[in-house]
């Protein structure tokens, strides 16, 4: 049994499972199942003890860089014991870091947390009641114990803008970051992971009626489709939600002195809130 070469540490909801997907898709490379074990982070996954985390790499072939992606371990202050129990079992490891447009990653976190049930209020009311919404958008926070203990050299920052714009170009400067061998390939076939575009929101005995097979059989066989839409949009986010005018203020102010502290954090220059809207209006708002 063995460990990980490197881990994809965050941020959520920033395009970390499509680029675990992606790097699980080239031949130089061994990526855990399941993506996010989180063992450094959550106690109750640690208590499992290290040969559980070990086994997650035991299927590796010989020779292939092994990797894993937990976003809860850039979770500041909700997750503290990760950098020192990480620290710990693999002092050697790289890291890897995603970040995108601050707000879009907030807002992008606030619908998640909606549809899990989490959250059930207006966002502008959510930032005052879950300050995480905030702090994981924060990255220069977030990287910075992580470069304390490990040193900049071993971390690499990735704009997900970056990667959508020129996806092959970023995926060969990771696997030249991670020290493969031979040339990688972004397969253009390969959804994007983790995106959910209905936003449906968890209810109790959610996965009983709506996951399990059966119960969607019957329900498309003995309900009305008009019945079954009319139901469905009560649990539906009709449109992506909008931060009011006064909280953007609020938070681009914190944001953009968050990025400039990139800078001297992790070497990252050149990335601010302008920067980001730049890169998605070449990608067309997406």
């Amino acid at each position: 049994m063995t460990l990980p070469d490197f881990i994809i540490i965050g941020a959520m909801k920033c395009g970390t499972s499509t680029l675990h997907a992606q790097l699980a898709a080239q031949p130089q490379f061994f990526m855990s199942e399941p993506k996010e074990p989180n063992f450094f982070s959550d106690d109750g996954v640690y208590a499992r003890g290290e040969g559980w985390y070990r086994a997650l790499f035991s299927n590796a072939p010989a020779g292939a860089i092994k990797g894993e992606s937990s976003t809860h371990y850039t979770k500041l202050p909700t997750y503290p014991k990760t950098i020192e129990r990480l620290a710990a079992l693999i002092p050697n490891a790289k890291f890897i870091y995603v970040l995108r447009d601050p707000l879009d990653r907030l807002v992008s976190h606030y619908i998640h947390e909606w549809t899990q049930g989490i959250i059930a209020c207006p966002i502008d009311e959510a930032i005052d009641k879950h300050p995480e919404l905030v702090a994981y958008s924060r990255y220069a926070y977030q990287l910075e114990p992580w470069v304390r203990q490990f040193g900049a050299g071993r971390i690499l920052p990735v704009v997900f803008e970056n990667m959508t714009n020129a996806p092959d170009a970023e995926l060969e400067r990771i696997a030249a970051f991670l020290g493969a061998d031979g040339d990688v390939e972004w397969k253009g076939d390969l959804d994007a992971q983790n995106v959910s575009s209905e936003r449906i929101r968890r209810f109790p005995g959610y996965s009983l009626i709506v996951e399990n097979p059966v119960a969607t059989y019957l329900r498309r066989t003995l309900v009305p489709k008009s019945l079954r839409e009319r139901v469905k949009s009560g649990f539906q986010m009709r449109e992506r939600p909008r931060l009011s005018q006064a909280r953007i203020d609020e938070l681009t102010e914190i944001f953009d002195a968050d990025l400039r502290a990139l800078e001297t954090v992790a070497g990252l220059r050149g990335v601010s809130l302008e920067f980001f809207r730049s890169a998605r209006t070449q990608t067309g708002g997406k």
